[in-house]
């Protein structure tokens, strides 16, 4: 941020609030992928593989990064995660430039403690801010979480850009987020490898 620039008032409350590392027990913080050092990043890792039983491949973690990552550790040890990466996402003709959160987990002995709560109220503030919406692949295991939060399931036609061109990805589903989210029509994601959505 240039020298002097003031961020608004709205987020400088969510990330003192989200970053506030004077409370008592496990804490969170709010880190860009660059400032993960190589143990963060592996113990990172450690998590999604725990949470999601083995089933978390190179590409979906490669997916959380390069945004910001809302961590909460309980001494050295991280107990939740949840990353916002920036795409483009076309909604019935136009581009917007949406938070996408993904490798939302907590150590499955650590559930049921508010975890997953913080890191998508982190996430969320994050969106809010710099983004025109949110979007992301919801989980079975993840639903309660994400409409308790205010996602809602997006009930249009899903598609991919591809380097063969657009294509239609119906066996996916995805919740949004934010006043200007949209809930019907058509969204274009942009082109990744491994899962699309």
């Amino acid at each position: 941020m240039r020298s002097g620039a003031r961020i608004p008032y709205r987020a400088r409350k969510a990330l003192t609030t989200i970053t506030n590392t004077q409370l008592p027990g496990p804490q969170l913080q709010l880190r860009h992928t660059w400032e993960l050092s190589a143990f963060c990043r592996k113990a990172i890792r450690e998590l999604l593989d725990g949470a999601f039983d083995g089933d978390f491949t190179d590409t979906d973690f490669d997916h959380a990064l390069g945004g910001l990552h809302a961590i909460i550790t309980d001494g050295d040890v991280v107990i939740g995660h949840a990353a916002v990466v920036a795409r483009s996402i076309v909604h019935d003709g136009r581009a917007y430039r949406v938070g996408y959160v993904e490798a939302v987990a907590t150590d499955p002995e650590r559930q049921r403690q508010g975890l997953g709560d913080r890191v998508m109220s982190a996430v969320e503030a994050v969106i809010d801010g710099a983004y025109d919406f949110g979007v992301l692949g919801a989980s079975e295991a993840g639903l309660r979480l994400y409409r308790a939060h205010g996602w809602t399931p997006f009930t249009g036609r899903l598609s991919a850009m591809t380097p063969d061109g657009v294509i239609e990805t119906a066996d996916d589903s995805v919740h949004v987020y934010g006043r200007s989210a949209p809930v019907s029509g058509q969204l274009i994601c942009d082109w990744r490898s491994g899962e699309l959505w």
